[in-house]
């Protein structure tokens, strides 16, 4: 069976990204005050496997960089070392730098080594001075006053070498696991490593399979080496081999043939395997020795829960035996066996709901899978600004869609940053408020309806109202003839998505330009959702992102306008009514429909995408009120037609972009039907009557 190596290679590079996270994670979650010890060693087995899957794919620079840390973390895990701030700022640098040699492999591109150096050098440095530190105390508190006498010598001294004989299971290449690496390792150890290789259980040629292993070795290791580190590097292997490690003292002969004896294993003129005794050290800048996947979404993948996957088979199951059924009835079919047909159909629509819903579901991924970057995010922004901030998360379990959770990411980063720069008062500043020193940012993710609901909050200073209002005069984004007082609070926040716009006095390497709040709103509305904001001065503000579960399918609701369907989504309707031509009122060229103490403005559909001018009789005429965020406008439609589930189709990507369409679908009848973006529709709809009218157009 040959093994794909592109494939494995992903697969390597999606668990050591998860491995990354874990280190991560355990990192800036660790106690200085009271060490876990089941908390290290999770950090420690995290750097241990990306140590021994880069080994595995000849990623030596990964591997030899990992090896460092991974030492630290198994002194720190075995209580001889406490972890400082310090120390693990520089273990926080160094997942850093794994992350871009990572994506330098994945992308067949080069990285400056600069980083990894520096990082290499600080842990080194600082396992030097414990060590000295270590010796010299321990010569100040057992050493006797006479300097004639040599310091004690350490326990187990007496191991000259340690004797190995390692025995492969034949299938072992099978696992992606290589002998090679880690004779590699071995020989990385102090001292090196001598290595005899056992043929005598080659098969003749004719019974060889090349797919398996038949050779044995005997190794000799120093014996200063601690024996839990050789261990650790078989830890990959230790279900499929024969290992045995046995110490030679300084009283048994150190050559070859004490080696044979303790392992009981028959032996050949030594041999070292291609490139494993080699000790250059790496390019000062590495290029990836194979071509890698590039780390496109287009090639992005989902672990799934295997309940998911048994759901899908079933349903699959289900739906074949349907077709069977279906199949049967159409071979011999009579109107007295209509009933069974109908039956047999319905039945057919239900597995293929279940089977979309269940094919959804695959594609439905935790929120914690963004969330999971903010600790580190705010640990470091906190640091660079000397503020305290504490970061709550709450509903990280709450899932979404896979592409809108990609996309999401960047918009909550840019939230997030904001609320800790703009957002939180130093401590000095806090204390003279009432406040406790330490800020707090809060990130809440929950289900409402038929959307996902994002929350970025904190409870910083907030804004100011008649700060936002005079600095969106100065930068002419509203007319100075509109008093502050006509304003709605929602109104004047919202300016802070407008381009250019910051109130933020100086410019500092963390934000203050006016670039990013109007992307982070572009980016949430072509995703179909809208953001909120709600701010109380001295409290705190909030940012509310409303976002659909799935991209992929919708509920919709048909409208007819002129001879053309359309699909407005369900989620975005609050009702349809037929127009009373007594409540339409206009003010500054607008017309407004009067509905239970509230004027909504009127959007002409027909007008609106050149289909012809609406009938003056506007008795005739349907309303759908349909909201985005706080603004509300009703679409003037000529009927509407049934509810159903539509499948999106990008326009962007078939055709071309086209304002106020967010994409089409195909109907049961074959015919294409164009899917409206509200968010777009109110936007742009909003925006031109306020140029017309000089004013601002607030429902």
């Amino acid at each position: 069976m040959a093994m794909d190596m592109d494939q494995l290679r992903r697969i390597f590079y999606e668990e050591c990204r998860e491995n990354l996270e874990v280190l991560e994670r355990g990192l800036l979650a660790l106690d200085l005050g009271a060490a876990n010890f089941e908390s290290m060693n999770t950090i420690f087995r995290a750097a241990h496997s990306i140590k021994g899957g880069a080994a595995t794919f000849n990623l030596d620079d990964i591997s030899h960089f990992t090896h460092v840390m991974e030492t630290l973390l198994d002194e720190a895990r075995e209580g001889n070392r406490q972890l400082d701030r310090q120390t693990i700022d520089i273990l926080l640098r160094g997942v850093d730098c794994i992350l871009a040699m990572l994506e330098a492999y994945e992308n067949d591109a080069e990285y400056d080594k600069s980083e990894p150096d520096a990082v290499n050098a600080a842990l080194n440095a600082i396992m030097d001075s414990d060590d000295s530190a270590s010796s010299s105390s321990n010569d100040l508190s057992s050493a006797p006053l006479s300097t004639d006498l040599a310091p004690q010598e350490p326990a187990g001294s007496d191991i000259e070498k340690w004797a190995i004989c390692f025995v492969p299971d034949p299938a072992m290449l099978f696992s992606g696991n290589d002998p090679v690496r880690i004779l590699r390792e071995l020989h990385a150890l102090p001292g090196g490593a001598e290595v005899r290789c056992d043929p005598t259980h080659l098969p003749n040629f004719a019974q060889l399979d090349p797919e398996k292993l038949y050779l044995r070795w005997d190794i000799q290791v120093d014996g200063h080496v601690p024996r839990d580190e050789i261990e650790a590097i078989f830890e990959w292997v230790e279900d499929e081999c024969d290992l045995t490690i046995t110490p030679i003292h300084r009283s048994v002969p150190s050559d070859m043939d004490a080696a044979s004896t303790a392992a009981e294993a028959p032996a050949t003129e030594p041999q070292t395997p291609e490139n494993a005794s080699s000790s250059e050290p790496p390019p000062a800048v590495k290029k990836a020795n194979k071509p890698a996947v590039k780390s496109d979404a287009s090639v992005s993948s989902i672990r799934v829960d295997i309940d998911k996957v048994d759901n899908l088979i079933n349903l699959v199951g289900e739906l074949v035996i349907t077709q069977s059924m279906l199949a049967e009835l159409s071979s011999d079919f009579s109107p007295e066996r209509l009933e069974q047909l109908q039956s047999g159909l319905e039945q057919l629509m239900l597995n293929t709901k279940e089977l979309q819903e269940s094919v959804l579901n695959i594609r439905m991924l935790p929120i914690s899978f963004a969330f999971n970057r903010f600790p580190r995010l705010i640990r470091d922004l906190s640091l660079q600004l000397g503020k305290r901030v504490e970061l709550v998360i709450e509903g990280e379990n709450t899932e979404l869609d896979k592409t809108v959770l990609e996309r999401i990411s960047d918009p909550l980063v840019h939230l997030v940053r904001n609320a800790v720069d703009h957002g939180l008062e130093t401590p000095a500043v806090r204390m003279e408020k009432g406040k406790p020193e330490t800020g707090m940012v809060h990130l809440n993710a929950y289900h409402q309806g038929g959307s996902i609901v994002i929350e970025v909050s904190d409870d910083g200073s907030g804004l100011d109202k008649e700060r936002v209002w005079r600095k969106a005069l100065d930068k002419g984004l509203i007319s100075d003839d509109i008093p502050l007082c006509e304003l709605t609070d929602s109104h004047v926040f919202n300016l802070v998505f407008s381009p250019g716009f910051s109130t933020v006095e100086q410019v500092s390497d963390v934000s203050g330009r006016g670039v990013g709040m109007d992307v982070v709103r572009r980016n949430i509305e072509q995703l179909g959702g809208n953001i909120d904001v709600h701010s109380t001065v001295d409290q705190g503000c909030s940012f509310k992102i409303s976002l659909p579960l799935t991209l992929a399918i919708l509920d919709g609701q048909l409208v007819k306008i002129a001879e053309e369907v359309y699909v407005v989504p369900l989620i975005s309707i609050i009702e349809s009514l037929q127009v009373d031509s007594r409540q339409i009122k206009t003010a500054s060229g607008v017309q407004l429909y009067r509905l239970r103490e509230e004027n909504i403005p009127i959007l002409r559909l027909k007008e609106e995408f050149g289909l012809g001018s609406t009938d003056d009789d506007l008795d005739k005429q349907l309303l759908c009120l349909v909201e985005a965020g706080d603004k509300k406008v009703g679409l003037l439609l000529d009927e509407l037609l049934g509810q159903q589930q539509v499948v999106i189709k990008s326009l962007e990507s078939n055709y071309a972009r086209v304002p106020g369409i967010s994409g089409a679908t195909i109907l049961g009848d074959g015919s294409v039907s164009l899917i409206l973006d509200i968010q777009g529709l109110i936007t742009q709809f909003l925006a031109r009557v306020s140029d017309a009218s000089g004013h601002i157009a607030a429902a």
